[in-house]
């Protein structure tokens, strides 16, 4: 046998703190694939963070939902126990965040990254419930998060807003 158990049990929290990642840097490829092309040539608001502090930020809050996900799952009874509920709603909450860029960034629909960023922050908000049953510190780790996808749905709401044809703002290399 490779692994003996006491060898396992640093796996699981390495795999759940890894796992958002996957998404986060497939969403990197579309993210700069399209920055100088259009994202530059969009109106966009002074107070936008520069472009420099988004890959940053978004390693340690994925790094952070990761090991919060391990800590509920560890918990909470894995996924047929307590955390059922909790881990679906991780599950469903990673797949919103990972669509976004797709969406915003991919197919320059500002419209629908709007209204999908809001269904986001109202399935973190969920989240960060159903965490707090089972253990608060996973819960609090969530809230820098829930700050910054709330943050971003504003961002990208005044995008929306302020950019009434985002395919204008395409450039020819």
């Amino acid at each position: 046998m490779l692994w003996n158990y006491s060898q396992m049990a640093y796996i699981k929290p390495i795999v759940f703190t890894a796992f958002p990642h996957v998404g986060g840097l497939a969403g990197a490829f579309i993210t700069r694939k399209n920055i100088k092309n259009w994202y530059e040539n969009l109106n966009r608001p002074s107070w936008r963070p520069p472009n420099w502090l988004f890959g940053p930020v978004w390693t340690s809050l994925y790094t952070g939902m990761g090991y919060a996900s391990y800590m509920i799952y560890r918990d909470g009874g894995g996924f047929d126990g307590e955390a059922k509920t909790a881990l679906a709603l991780y599950g469903s909450q990673l797949a919103l965040n990972w669509a976004w860029t797709p969406i915003f960034f991919g197919c320059h629909k500002l419209g629908l990254a709007t209204a999908e960023i809001l269904v986001l922050a109202g399935n973190i908000g969920a989240c960060i419930f159903y965490f707090s049953k089972i253990n608060k510190t996973a819960s609090y780790i969530l809230i820098p998060y829930m700050a910054w996808v709330s943050f971003a749905s504003v961002l990208t709401a005044w995008m929306w807003r302020n950019n009434p044809d985002p395919k204008k703002a395409i450039k020819e290399e």
